[in-house]
């Protein structure tokens, strides 16, 4: 069994960007700006738009938050939305998910310019990847095409299931490992809360990416023996075994699947670094356009 560390490619993405925008800024052009706009204080996405942010400064991108307390109204958010849109200096911004309740989330996607569109949410967006034409693609889900490549994980001709089908994760991740390139060309199978018999499904998997949003929800017996693991949850449970009484662990039962599988992703430490890192790399795509 081999780990698949996000922390370290993403160590690398980020060296790979950070030298690339030197290389920008020596040349004339301004630095590469990502905004963010978070809405309330969900605890999870504090920690997220945190790690955005610092990542930033990392690779040499100016960063902006704009923040709100979760009584701002849906029409105020798409008033600062419209700002983005027209500001030439933001080359992308996503707005932080969820949102409070008396906003609705497609709405607010649906008016994000597909041109800064970095998060990958847009219909344009999610209609030019089906289509396979150049866009921003979804962060997890690209984020996971990059541990599969830079790991040199074969992929052609494998059975890939998924389990959950999310259109930020599940419902992108089949289109991605479906398509004809040379780090795909899986047949992809979506499993869900209403599949019958899921694990007779996962049992065949060569890539099993999961999805669901339930911990530990795959178990050792689930899954065939040298399969590839990928563990998208992440979720902060109670612990005696640690400091701060709390660990986080994923939808994948680790210590039953490590042993099976051929490579796995460990949560913390997994997928989750890499969806940033897939962040940043479209925000240079976005600057890359305008260069042209």
């Amino acid at each position: 069994m081999e780990l698949i560390s996000g922390k370290e490619i993403s160590a690398a993405v980020k060296s790979e960007i950070a030298e690339e925008v030197e290389q920008m800024v020596s040349a004339g052009h301004k630095r590469p700006h990502l905004a963010v706009i978070i809405v309330g204080h969900d605890g999870a996405s504090e920690t997220y738009v945190a790690s955005k942010v610092k990542s930033c400064a990392q690779v040499g991108f100016k960063s902006s938050e704009i923040r709100y307390e979760d009584d701002i109204t849906q029409e105020e958010l798409l008033s600062t939305i419209n700002k983005l849109n027209n500001d030439d200096d933001v080359d992308g911004f996503i707005v932080q998910l969820p949102l409070p309740k008396h906003i609705d989330e497609d709405t607010v996607i649906q008016a994000i310019d597909p041109n800064k569109d970095v998060d990958g949410f847009h219909p344009i967006s999610v209609g030019k990847m089906v289509q396979g034409l150049p866009t921003f693609l979804p962060a997890t889900p690209a984020g996971i095409v990059e541990l599969l490549k830079r790991y040199k994980i074969e992929t052609s001709g494998k059975h890939c299931v998924v389990v959950g089908r999310s259109n930020i994760v599940g419902t992108p991740m089949s289109v991605l490992m479906s398509r004809k390139e040379e780090w795909a060309n899986c047949t992809v199978t979506i499993c869900h809360s209403r599949t019958k018999n899921i694990e007779e499904i996962t049992r065949q998997a060569d890539i099993l990416i999961v999805a669901l949003g339930v911990p530990h929800f795959i178990k050792g017996d689930m899954v065939k023996e040298g399969a590839v693991v990928i563990d998208v949850g992440i979720h902060r449970v109670k612990s005696d075994k640690t400091k701060s009484g709390w660990k986080l662990i994923g939808d994948v039962d680790f210590d039953e699947v490590s042993k099976k599988s051929s490579f796995i992703t460990p949560v913390p430490g997994g997928v989750g670094p890499m969806t940033i890192a897939s962040l940043l790399q479209n925000t240079l795509i976005s600057v890359r356009r305008k260069m042209k």
